[in-house]
C-alpha cells in the first residue's frame, strides 16, 4: 500500500499518528521532496509549522527503522518560482500530481486539498486536525492575582509588572536565568497550545515573531532573527471591572445611551483605558446596542455577544467596509495609533457608526490634538463629542468637545469670528481650551493658565507672540523681539535698518500684518527695548558678540550651511572644545567643535529641526564656550 502525505498533515504530526493507530501499518509512505522544501523554507525562516513537520519526519524514520513501515522520499524538489506560488497551489498540484501516478491514498488534513484530490479521481484519506484539551501553560504558572504581564529572555532572570492599575512595579520573580532550551520549549508549549486548543489561536505569525491569544493571555513570542534571543511576553487583564465603579459614572453613562457618539478613551500605558473599555462596551451591549469590536491583536475581554474583529487582509480600512455592512451601533476601536487608524475611526464616525476608540496620551488635551492634521479641523467634533481621560485606574476628565462661532478668548476684534472647537470639563462646564486657526495654523489655547505662577504668559499671549514673530520674521533680516503690553497690543524691536521695511510705504505693509492678527503694533529698534542686551533679547547687529548687562558669555556669530545630510556650523577657533550652539540667546545644544573647525548635526534628528528651524527664522546662530 502506498501513502502520499501532504504538507499538511505532516506539520499535523497525523501521519505517524495514523500509523501509531494501525491504519497504514506496513504501508510504504512516499514523502514528495516538495513537502521536504516547503518545511525546510518555513524552517529557515523561523516558523514553527516547519520545524513541527520536520520533526514528524524524523518519527516517521523512527517508525521505518523499527519495521513499521517503509519510507521513501519521491519527486523533485520544486524550483524557486514554484516554491512563491505556493500560496497559490503550486507545490498541492505537484503533490496531488504523484500520488495519481503512483495509484496511491492521498493523506491531507486540509479540507480544500481533499475535495480537489476528489475532484481528480485520486483515493483520498482526509483526516480532521487534532483538538486537544490543553491544560495549564508553564508560562501561567508566573502569574499571580496582581500580575499584568511577565517577561522572559533567553539568559535574563524571569520578570514581572505587578501591583494595582497605576502603581505597577517592575520586579524580578524568580532566582534562576532561563537558558534556551527551556525559552524554546515554553515558546512551542504556547505555540501549539494555540493550535490545539479551541481557547486559543494564532493572531500573528512572521518570521521571528508570533503573538497568540490563549484565554485570557496574549502573548508575544520574539525569536532570531527578529529578537537578539528567544523572548516571551504574556499580558494579561488584571481586573474587570463595570462602569458603576467609576466615579462620574452616571453622567457617562447617560451620555453613552443618548445616542451613538464619538468618544476617546484616553491615558498612559498601564493606566486602565481598555479595562474601562472593557467596562463600556458591556455596559452599552447589555441596554440593546449591537457592540462590535476591531483590534489588532484581539485582547479585549468582552462576552460572546460582542463580536471582535481584527485585520481584514491585513487592513482595518476592509475591516471597516466590512463592519459597515453589519451596521453595529458602537464599535470599540482598541490601539488608534497610527495615521490610518485615525481616518479609519473618522470614516466610520462620518457613516454614523457610533465610535469609541483607544488612544495613548498623557494629557487629557493630548488625545485630541493627535487628530488634528489627520482630521479636517471643522469636522472633528462631529468625529469626536467625548474624551475620557484614564489615570491610575480611575475617570480623571471628561470633556465636551463641540463648535461655536465666535471671537476666540483673548481676541478683541469682531471681524475675527471664526468657527472655534470649544473642549468644556464635562464635570464643571468650564471651557478649558479652544483650538481654532491662526493665521493660517491649527492653533490649541489653554484658557486657564496651566503653570498657575504669577505673572505667566496666557496660551493666548503665546500663541500671539508667535504669530507676531513669525510675520515680522518674514519680513526682517535680522534680529526680531516682541513684547505683548495687552492682548490687543504689541512692540516689535527690529534692526534700525529694518525699520522701513517692516512698516512699509506709508505703514502699509505693518498695517496688513494688524489687520491679520487684529493685534496693534509698535516698530521700534532694540535700542529702544530697555531689555536689550540681556537675557534673550541680545542679538542683532554684535549683541550676541557682547557680554549684555545680563552677564551674558561672549560668543561669535556664525552663518551655519545646509547640505543634503548635515547642518555645517563653522567654528573659528575652540577646537576640541565643548560649546553652546545658541539661537537668538536662547540655548539650543551642546558639541564638540571638530578638529576641521566645524559642528555637524545630521539633518533629521529633532537639534536639527530646531536649528534649521532658527535660520529660517533669520536667528542669529551663536557659538559660546561652555
Amino acid at each position: 500500500m502506498h501513502v502520499v502525505p501532504d504538507t499538511s498533515v505532516v506539520i499535523d504530526g497525523r501521519v505517524s499518528a495514523t500509523i501509531d493507530d494501525g491504519q497504514f501499518e506496513g504501508a510504504t509512505i512516499s514523502v514528495p521532496e516538495a513537502v521536504v522544501a516547503e518545511l525546510e523554507a518555513q524552517a529557515n525562516d523561523g516558523i514553527d509549522s516547519g520545524w513541527d513537520g520536520l520533526e514528524e519526519l524524523q518519527r516517521l524514520a523512527d517508525l521505518a527503522d523499527e519495521g513499521v513501515i517503509d519510507l521513501e522520499y519521491i519527486g523533485e524538489r520544486p524550483d524557486a518560482i514554484e516554491r512563491g506560488h505556493a500560496a497559490e497551489g503550486e507545490i498541492d498540484a505537484l503533490i496531488r500530481d504523484l500520488a495519481e501516478d503512483l495509484e496511491a491514498t492521498f493523506l491531507t488534513s486540509d479540507v480544500v486539498q481533499a475535495e480537489v484530490a476528489k475532484a481528480k479521481g485520486l483515493d483520498v484519506e482526509h483526516v480532521s486536525p487534532e483538538v486537544r484539551t490543553v491544560g495549564t501553560l508553564t508560562v501561567e504558572n508566573y502569574f499571580d492575582d496582581q500580575t499584568m504581564s511577565v517577561h522572559l529572555k533567553t539568559d535574563t532572570v524571569p520578570m514581572a509588572k505587578r501591583g494595582e492599575l497605576g502603581e505597577m512595579r517592575y520586579e524580578q520573580i524568580a532566582d534562576d536565568r532561563l537558558d534556551e532550551a527551556t525559552m524554546d520549549e515554553y515558546a512551542r508549549e504556547v505555540v501549539d497550545g494555540a493550535k490545539e486548543s479551541p481557547e486559543g489561536f494564532i493572531e500573528l505569525s512572521e518570521p521571528g515573531m508570533k503573538i497568540v491569544q490563549f484565554r485570557d493571555y496574549r502573548i508575544a513570542i520574539g525569536r532570531p532573527p527578529f529578537a537578539d534571543g528567544i523572548e516571551i511576553t504574556a499580558v494579561r487583564p488584571i481586573a474587570q471591572t463595570d462602569i458603576e465603579d467609576y466615579e462620574k459614572a452616571d453622567e457617562l453613562k447617560d451620555r453613552l445611551l443618548e445616542r451613538q457618539r464619538g468618544v476617546l478613551i484616553s491615558g498612559a500605558p498601564g493606566a486602565g483605558k481598555s479595562t474601562f473599555a472593557q467596562a463600556v462596551a458591556r455596559y452599552i451591549s447589555e441596554h440593546d446596542y449591537a457592540v462590535k469590536t476591531m483590534e489588532k491583536p484581539r485582547d479585549l475581554q468582552v462576552g460572546p455577544e460582542i463580536t471582535q474583529y481584527t485585520e481584514l487582509g491585513g487592513e482595518m480600512a476592509k475591516t471597516a467596509d466590512a463592519l459597515l455592512m453589519v451596521r453595529p451601533d458602537y464599535t470599540i476601536y482598541d490601539e488608534v495609533r497610527k495615521t490610518d487608524d485615525f481616518e479609519v475611526f473618522a470614516d466610520m464616525r462620518l457613516a454614523g457608526v457610533g465610535m469609541i476608540g483607544v488612544v495613548h496620551a498623557t494629557r487629557p488635551i493630548d488625545a485630541l490634538q493627535r487628530l488634528v492634521g489627520r482630521v479636517e479641523l471643522g469636522m472633528i467634533p462631529q468625529v469626536v463629542d467625548t474624551v475620557v481621560y484614564i489615570e491610575a485606574g480611575e475617570v480623571n476628565t471628561v470633556y465636551d468637545v463641540k463648535t461655536e462661532v465666535k471671537v476666540p478668548a483673548g481676541l478683541t476684534e469682531e471681524d475675527l469670528a471664526r468657527p472655534v472647537i470649544q473642549v468644556t470639563n464635562f464635570e464643571t462646564d468650564e471651557p478649558e481650551y479652544e483650538i481654532y486657526t491662526f493665521n493660517r495654523q491649527v492653533v490649541t489655547v489653554p484658557l486657564k493658565d496651566e503653570e498657575g505662577g504669577p505673572g505667566t504668559e496666557s496660551g493666548v499671549d503665546r500663541i500671539a507672540k508667535s504669530e507676531i514673530e513669525r510675520e515680522i520674521r518674514s519680513i526682517a533680516r535680522g534680529y526680531v523681539d516682541v513684547e505683548l503690553k495687552s492682548q490687543n497690543k504689541a512692540v516689535v524691536y527690529v534692526e534700525e535698518n529694518d525699520i522701513s521695511s517692516v512698516i512699509g510705504k506709508g505703514g502699509g505693509r505693518i498695517t496688513d500684518v494688524e489687520n491679520r492678527l487684529g493685534i496693534d503694533i509698535d516698530v521700534r529698534t532694540h535700542d529702544e527695548n530697555p531689555n536689550y542686551g540681556a537675557g534673550a533679547g541680545a542679538g542683532g547687529s554684535g549683541g550676541a558678540n557682547q557680554s549684555g548687562g545680563g552677564g551674558q558669555a561672549a560668543g561669535q556669530m556664525v552663518t551655519p550651511e545646509i547640505t543634503s545630510r548635515h547642518v555645517v556650523v563653522p567654528v573659528d577657533g575652540n577646537h576640541g572644545e565643548t560649546v553652546e550652539v545658541q539661537a537668538g540667546g536662547e540655548y539650543l545644544f551642546t558639541a564638540t567643535v571638530s578638529r576641521g573647525g566645524e559642528i555637524q548635526v545630521s539633518r533629521g534628528s529633532a537639534i536639527a529641526d530646531e536649528l534649521e528651524q532658527a535660520i529660517d527664522r533669520k536667528e542669529p546662530i551663536t557659538v559660546v564656550p561652555s
